[in-house]
C-alpha cells in the first residue's frame, strides 16, 4: 500500500477563533502509516462538547480547528498492516484516536482514562501534525480507534451512539448498573439524557426523566418511554421520591445545585457525572456520608464498550431521534444547541453536502 502512505488534502468547516464561527478550510491529512484506515465522512454528530471546543470554554482550545467526534464512515483504503478492516467497511470514530499503550488504562481497556490520549481533534497526533475532527470530508485514523457499525444500522443513527450512546453505556457497565429491575433517574433531557432513557429502558430499569420544566413530560413519556418525570422545582413531589433511585446520569452540562439530586437516592446511590462544566460544583457532605453515596464520574467509553454498545442497540433496536441537517447549517445548529433547540441531536449530513469553495 505504499501509494496510501502519503498525505492527503481534504475540505471541512473549521473554527479560527472563539467566535465559534465555522468557515470552510482546506487542510492536509497526516501522513498515513501501515496501521492506519483512511475514511471518507458519511455524516458526524454536534455534541455539546463541540461548542464548548470552539468557543473555547474550557481555555484549551487552538485553531484553525475542525470539531466533530461522532464520525460515521465508510473506509476507502487500509494501510499494509491493517487487519481489522477492508475497503467498503462502514466504521465510527469517537472521540480519541490515540494512547500510549502502556499505562494502567491502556493495559486494561480503558484507554479513554490513558493521560496521553489524543483527541479527534483540537490535538497534536503523534507526528507532531494537528488533529481534526468529522465536519470534513475524510479523516485518517489507526485501526485499534475505529469500531465497526452493525450491518443494517444506518450512518446517521450510528453517529450520536458513538459519544452520547457510550456515555451512558460505559457507567452502567462499569458500576454493574446493567441488571434489570434498578431505578434510574436521568437529569437533563439532550443529546446524551435521551440515550439514557432509551439504554436504561432497554435493560430493564424503571426511569424517571429529572427537568426544569414541565415542557419535555409529554415526549419523556409518551415517544421516550419513561416511567415517571419529574420537576426539580416541584418541591412536593421531589420529596416524594427521596431515596428512591438507585442511581442518576446528570448530563446538564451548565452549573446547578447537586444537594436536590442527592436526597433522590438511595443508600449506595450513585449520582453520576456526565456534563462538562468549567465552574466548581457544591454538595453538603451528610447528604453524601448519611446515605453512603457516591458522586462520580464517567467519560466516554472504551472501544471495546463501544463495540458492545452497539451490538447492545442493535440487538434492543435502539435508535437515536436525531435531526440530520447539511453542512452549510452548522453554524445555526451550533446556535440551536447552545439554546437546547433540538429533539435530540443534530446529525450532520456530510457526504451529501457540498464543501465547494
Amino acid at each position: 500500500m505504499g501509494s496510501f502512505e502519503v498525505e492527503r488534502k481534504t475540505r471541512g468547516l473549521a473554527a479560527t477563533n472563539p467566535s465559534g464561527i465555522l468557515s470552510p478550510y482546506t487542510y492536509t491529512l497526516r501522513s498515513t502509516g501501515p496501521e492506519d484506515v483512511f475514511v471518507k465522512v458519511i455524516c458526524c454528530g454536534i455534541c455539546h462538547t463541540d461548542i464548548h471546543q470552539v468557543k473555547n470554554h474550557l481555555g484549551m482550545s487552538n485553531y484553525p480547528m475542525v470539531p466533530g467526534h461522532e464520525v460515521v464512515g465508510e473506509v476507502v483504503e487500509v494501510g499494509s498492516g491493517v487487519t481489522k478492516f477492508t475497503a467498503g467497511d462502514i466504521v465510527g470514530v469517537g472521540c480519541i484516536v490515540g494512547c500510549c499503550g502502556n499505562c494502567q488504562p491502556c493495559k486494561s481497556d480503558i484507554e479513554q482514562y490513558c493521560n496521553k490520549k489524543i483527541w479527534s481533534y483540537n490535538d497534536v497526533y503523534t507526528d507532531g501534525n494537528p488533529t481534526q475532527g468529522g465536519f470534513a470530508d475524510a479523516m485518517v485514523v489507526n485501526q485499534n480507534f475505529v469500531v465497526k457499525i452493525p450491518e443494517g444500522m444506518a450512518a446517521e443513527q450510528a453517529a450520536p451512539l458513538l459519544c452520547a450512546g457510550v456515555t451512558v453505556y460505559s457507567p452502567l457497565n462499569h458500576f454493574g448498573l446493567k441488571k434489570s429491575g434498578l431505578r434510574g433517574g436521568i437529569l437533563g433531557l439532550g443529546g446524551v439524557g435521551h440515550m439514557g432513557v432509551k439504554i436504561a429502558k432497554a435493560m430493564g430499569h424503571h426511569v424517571t426523566v429529572i427537568s426544569s420544566s414541565m415542557k419535555k413530560k409529554e415526549e419523556a413519556l409518551d415517544h421516550l418511554g419513561a416511567d415517571d418525570y419529574l420537576v426539580s422545582s416541584d418541591s412536593t413531589r421531589m420529596q416524594e421520591l427521596v431515596d428512591s433511585l438507585d442511581y442518576i446520569i446528570d448530563t446538564i452540562p451548565v452549573f446547578h445545585p447537586l444537594v436536590p439530586y442527592l436526597s433522590l437516592l438511595k443508600v449506595d446511590g450513585k449520582l453520576i457525572l456526565m456534563g462538562v462544566i468549567n465552574t466548581p460544583l457544591e454538595f453538603l457532605t451528610p447528604l453524601v456520608m448519611l446515605g453512603r453515596k457516591s458522586i462520580t464520574g464517567s467519560f466516554v467509553g472504551s472501544i471495546k464498550e463501544t463495540e458492545e454498545m452497539l451490538e447492545f442497540c442493535k440487538e434492543k433496536d435502539i435508535t437515536s431521534t436525531i435531526e440530520v441537517v447539511k453542512m452549510d447549517y452548522i453554524n445555526t445548529a451550533f446556535e440551536r444547541l447552545e439554546k437546547n433547540d433540538v429533539r435530540y441531536r443534530f446529525v450532520v449530513d456530510v457526504a451529501g453536502s457540498k464543501l465547494d469553495h
